[in-house]
């Protein structure tokens, strides 16, 4: 059956990457979340989607020029007025530690496309060793190149690369970069691209689901998972489909 994913956790309800949204998200019984991972000044790696901090708190500049110590400050709350308790940016440790008292699935997405972030695979990957988390670990990117990269440094943890644009035989393409995974945007996809692909051992994972209508699609065509903001709502419609 397909998996359900939540998108930067619950972000439907709660301040995406957020501890807050993550715990929601396996409250509601969603079979994994998706963060985002960037460096900070002194090199820890910490969850946030954006490279700048504006968007998500009452901070202002780009997150490679704050300190850890520094972005523990800023407040997550801000953009969701629904959401008045303050949270911290987590850590990815804060999260793999978490992690470590449950069976969730975590879709890594490096946010190195538009930044270096020289060294960050290196660091991931040490970490998803140190808690032994490689059997439930999938790292993704926009950069297939680190894509690539982290494959040559653990062979054995799942990589999936991430694309907007309808690509040509997406099997193909994954496996010639030794991915077992391919994690493209919803809106570019067949329905023989997610056929062909499942049936070629790739697994299909779109971003970002949130309409009624899609969700049903695809579970219909026995997609691998969904990516969306809303694990309650995917899981109401996947029950709903699996009965009916």
């Amino acid at each position: 059956m397909t998996q359900i994913f939540a998108h930067r956790g619950f972000s439907a309800a709660y301040p995406e990457n957020t501890m807050k949204a993550f715990i929601e998200a396996e409250k509601a019984g969603a079979d994994g979340i998706e963060l985002d991972v960037q460096l900070t000044k002194d090199q820890e790696l910490v969850v946030i989607h954006d490279e700048k901090v504006d968007r998500t708190t009452n901070g202002s500049g780009y997150v490679k020029d704050f300190t850890l110590k520094e972005l523990r400050k800023l407040d997550t709350s801000f953009s969701r007025k629904i959401f008045a308790k303050k949270g911290p940016i987590p850590t990815l440790q804060e999260v793999f530690e978490w992690l470590s008292n449950n069976r969730m699935i975590c879709n890594v997405e490096l946010k190195n496309n538009r930044l270096p972030y020289e060294g960050m695979e290196e660091k991931v990957i040490d970490m998803i060793r140190r808690f032994q988390l490689t059997d439930r670990i999938v790292i993704s990117s926009f950069n297939h190149y680190s894509i690539v990269y982290s494959y040559r440094i653990d062979p054995t943890i799942e990589t999936a690369p991430l694309f907007s644009e309808r690509l040509y035989m997406p099997w193909v393409y994954a496996n010639s970069i030794r991915s077992k995974g391919i994690h493209p945007k919803y809106l570019s996809l067949t329905d023989e691209i997610i056929v062909e692909s499942i049936k070629n051992g790739i697994a299909v994972r779109p971003y970002t689901v949130n309409k009624d209508a899609d969700m049903r699609r695809l579970f219909a065509l026995n997609c691998s998972a969904i990516i969306t903001d809303d694990p309650v709502k995917a899981l109401r419609i996947k029950q709903q489909y699996r009965f009916s």
